[in-house]
């Protein structure tokens, strides 16, 4: 049932600290907010860019490094300082003209499951919280930060046959380094 609803995914929306990010922050003496983020996941996003899938960025934080590195992996869609992430949701799928079944949303927090229980596809990394698995469709074996968005955005892109090997022009050499 999982794998048949990913053939209308054409956009995904995610949650990033605990989706991206394995939900720590290094805290510098400065007060800046450092986080990890997973290569792997980073090529997968790029990738999907490529393919044409439209991919937004929602997270409570506020920090404009985040905004970087998605900015570096061709996702322009990134919203910070979000209370109500529905809000973001809903007006994501009227500018693009979509349609909650082909929207994936990536969550792994209490913040995220509104959204979660609207979106076409749920899904969630296995170190999520009990309520955000229980709205979820797919929970990954992978925890956040340590490639659960690869394994989501793998799976859509060979459901519809977009990944790499369906696509010799996408191989690793025509596609910037994550």
């Amino acid at each position: 049932m999982f794998l048949e609803k990913l053939h209308n995914i054409s956009a995904i929306i995610l949650d990033i600290d605990g989706v991206l990010t394995d939900a720590t922050l290094l805290v510098t003496e400065s007060g800046e907010q450092l986080r990890r983020f997973n290569v792997r996941d980073g090529y997968a996003m790029q990738l999907a860019v490529k393919k044409g899938y439209r991919i937004c960025a929602i997270s409570g934080g506020k920090s404009q490094s985040v905004v970087l590195r998605l900015k570096g992996l061709g996702i322009t869609e990134v919203h910070l300082n979000v209370d109500r992430k529905l809000d973001v949701y809903h007006e994501f799928i009227r500018q693009n003209n979509l349609t909650p079944d082909q929207v994936l949303y990536i969550g792994d927090d209490i913040p995220d499951v509104p959204v979660m229980k609207v979106a076409g596809v749920a899904a969630c990394p296995s170190d999520a919280v009990e309520e955000v698995k229980a709205v979820s469709h797919y929970i990954s074996p992978k925890s956040g930060g340590d490639g659960c968005v690869r394994d989501v955005l793998e799976k859509v892109l060979k459901v519809q046959k977009k990944w790499v090997d369906s696509d010799p022009s996408a191989q690793e050499d025509s596609i910037p380094s994550a």
